[in-house]
């Protein structure tokens, strides 16, 4: 609240004066107390000024029979995950429910750097929801990496007064955490007594008492409740995601519910949500449906996709609650255990007029950054021997298993079938012509290929196929239009995405990026992709080198567990 306005907000709670808004006769859910009460709200100047039937209003909207809820917060996210614009997805998602964003640009950044990173605060500094943006910490996600750019301590520092700035992003780079190489604790220091964001799937005991010591606050990455235990008990905040391809909501939720847990510590994430996924299922709303539907009550399930996660970025003063002093974020539901979202509202206003426009000019050079040579047949062949490491997908998650089989041969050199496909990451910023290939098990693609230019973290090309030929038209394709995802069928371009913006966005409208999703994702399953693994998104995540076990990046094969490469 601007302490400027104080004396005009008081006389209204004093009932002096009347109050812009009263949201009359509603269910209001209290986060503090769990309870849910019959009450009315009073609004001024995007503020709640007080609760009770006590207040008039110069307008009233009646919500008899219907929920009060604070705005619901999404604790961490990637809005160029979403492959829309900024803008475009607060537009989807706010009308989910979702008013505020925590948002780690380090996808932007990875490809553009610091204008990746503007790009995305200017992109949602008039959206009507609340965006906060984490500084990325690890850009590139590990030294060795071929992103687009490097982003370090100096650069952050202007932006570390920045009123949206919260703190560091996802700390991916564990071992340089725990190691305590200078580069990190510079970062780390930079943002001491601010949130800082973890990731550290996996990590545990003396690495994690390590990790934990650096000022980590929270981590997202947790896939069972057993590791999101150990490090709660270690003071850790945990953001319970369910994306388009990590889905760790149930196993997390049960055990909470089964062992009675605080669930103080917790809340909901979306990490990476792909635009399909949140037309067709919704966003913090969807979490909480799930949440219910595990056996957690309502009311605590609002709570973690409030409360808690204001209290973990410092905005429990702000948002997450209804109170006095709270800014006028609310979701009004038609019914608790169903999350049947009927109004949204931010800082007092309806949000169903909110249409997002693109800004980004058509010369800008974030639309200029496919810089790649064009692959050679030669450099997708793949020798094998009777042993040989592969990258195995596994269900509803983005980390892998690491197999070590016989693969497929004709000639010495690999052979996709349809059990195992052929992978490749392609270098697509400084031309070096850097190209990675390696073997995946469970993908089952048949007929074709899929490529795209969204890999976490440094964005180079990704394509996956059980043939040669397939798989370089699509890398091809890509090339020419530059970047987007691409569906490839005995040699033919069946559907394309196109992500002109860093080869990550598209501003083409939701609706034409949804509709060539739906098509593409679909058309994928029929190919043999099993209906438990989301094709793009797990797509995307394979070039990732700090999640578990295998993984595979311009220069080869990667095991993340031992931090190496595998040599051929």
């Amino acid at each position: 609240m601007n302490f400027c306005d104080f004396p005009e907000l008081a006389k209204v709670a004093r009932g002096e004066s009347a109050a812009e808004i009263v949201f009359r006769g509603g269910n209001v859910v209290n986060v503090f107390t769990g309870e849910v009460i019959q009450t009315s709200v009073a609004v001024t100047n995007g503020t709640v000024v007080g609760i009770g039937d006590q207040y008039v209003g110069e307008t009233e909207i009646d919500l008899s029979g219907k929920y009060l809820c604070p705005g619901f917060l999404d604790g961490h996210l990637h809005l160029e995950s979403t492959m829309v614009t900024p803008a475009e997805l607060v537009e989807q998602a706010v009308q989910c429910g979702t008013t505020t964003y925590i948002v780690d640009p380090h996808e932007a950044a990875n490809v553009s750097g610091a204008a990746g990173i503007d790009y995305i605060l200017e992109e949602t500094d008039d959206v009507p929801a609340n965006v906060f943006v984490m500084m990325p910490s690890c850009v590139p996600s590990l030294p060795f990496e071929d992103n687009g750019c490097t982003f370090d301590a100096a650069e952050m520092q202007r932006y570390i007064d920045n009123p949206r700035v919260l703190g560091l992003g996802e700390v991916m780079d564990y071992v340089s955490t725990v190691g305590a190489a200078p580069a990190m604790v510079e970062k780390l220091a930079l943002f001491d007594g601010m949130p800082k964001d973890g990731h550290a799937p996996g990590l545990s005991g003396k690495e994690l008492n390590a990790y934990v010591l650096a000022g980590i606050t929270n981590d997202h990455e947790c896939s069972g409740f057993l590791e999101a235990m150990e490090k709660r008990r270690l003071g850790m905040h945990i953001h319970v995601r369910e994306g388009s391809a990590a889905r760790n909501l149930e196993p997390i939720v049960r055990g909470i519910v089964e062992t009675k847990q605080d669930i103080s510590g917790f809340s909901f994430c979306t990490d990476d949500k792909h635009i399909e996924d949140i037309h067709t299922e919704g966003h913090i709303d969807f979490c909480i449906r799930k949440a219910i539907a595990c056996g957690m009550k309502p009311v605590d399930a609002i709570r973690m996709a409030t409360i808690n996660t204001a209290r973990q970025y410092n905005l429990q003063h702000q948002v997450g609650a209804i109170a006095p002093g709270m800014q006028a974020d609310f979701v009004v539901l038609d019914d608790l255990e169903t999350v049947a979202v009927s109004k949204v509202f931010h800082k007092g206003v309806d949000v169903a007029d909110f249409h997002a426009q693109p800004k980004l000019p058509m010369d800008s050079p974030l639309r200029r950054t496919m810089h790649s040579l064009p692959v050679q047949p030669e450099q997708l062949q793949l020798p094998v021997g009777e042993s040989n490491d592969v990258i195995r997908v596994i269900p509803n998650e983005i980390v892998t298993g690491h197999d070590t089989v016989t693969l497929p041969q004709q000639d010495g050199l690999f052979v996709a079938n349809a059990e195992f496909s052929k992978i490749a990451v392609v270098e697509r910023h400084r031309n070096t012509g850097k190209v990675g290939v390696g073997a995946v098990a469970g993908f089952c693609i048949q007929g074709g290929a899929i490529a795209s230019t969204v890999a976490h973290d440094s964005h180079n090309l990704s394509v996956i196929g059980d043939n040669d030929a397939d798989m370089l038209l699509a890398i091809a394709h890509l090339r020419e239009i530059g970047g987007g995802y691409t569906l490839v069928e005995h040699g033919k371009i069946l559907s394309t995405v196109a992500l002109p913006i860093m080869g990550l966005m598209s501003d083409a409208g939701f609706e034409s990026v949804q509709k060539e999703l739906s098509k593409m994702i679909a058309k994928a399953h029929e190919m043999g992709v099993p209906q438990d693994v989301s094709p793009l998104t797990l797509l995307s995540f394979l070039a990732l080198p700090v999640i578990p076990a295998l993984r595979i990046t311009p220069r080869g094969l990667f095991d993340v567990e031992q931090m190496k490469f595998i040599q051929a």
